[in-house]
């Protein structure tokens, strides 16, 4: 079900709970909200839409993924960006890495461990941030 765009600063700011297998509803209803929001959305945390859960949902250059708990556990290649957030209005500096190792339970909960670089890299690091309630 596709769910309302949250945009208050006190619930973003909040860390996220990890994700369970009960939270399946949550993951595909936050995966059909960024869908319907493609147009100006690339990746969305479940606090997007008033769940703190740790779970996002990326494009990755047209392939749409869902991530249970993901843990970035490797990072390469430090530079400084500017970013928008549905959620929030404007551009905010950043600093993200061109390369990151991923460890997430996927749709299935099945445990996962993959590398992601460039711009998939750079959502990525802007949906975990949102789960541990940093605001960019």
């Amino acid at each position: 079900m596709i769910k309302e765009i949250n945009r208050d600063i006190f619930l973003l700011s909040q860390k996220s709970a990890p994700a369970t297998e009960n939270d399946r509803q949550t993951g595909e209803d936050l995966l059909e909200t960024l869908i319907a929001n493609s147009e100006h959305c690339v990746g969305m945390a479940a606090n997007m839409i008033g769940i703190l859960k740790n779970i996002i949902a990326i494009n990755d250059n047209g392939d749409y993924l869902l991530m249970y708990n993901p843990e970035i556990i490797k990072s390469d290649g430090a530079y400084e960006t500017e970013e928008g957030c549905l959620s929030l209005d404007g551009l905010r500096k950043t600093k993200r890495y061109k390369k990151i190792k991923v460890r997430y339970l996927d749709r299935n909960f099945k445990i996962k461990i993959k590398t992601y670089e460039g711009f998939t890299a750079q959502i990525i690091q802007h949906e975990t941030d949102h789960l541990s309630g940093i605001i960019i």
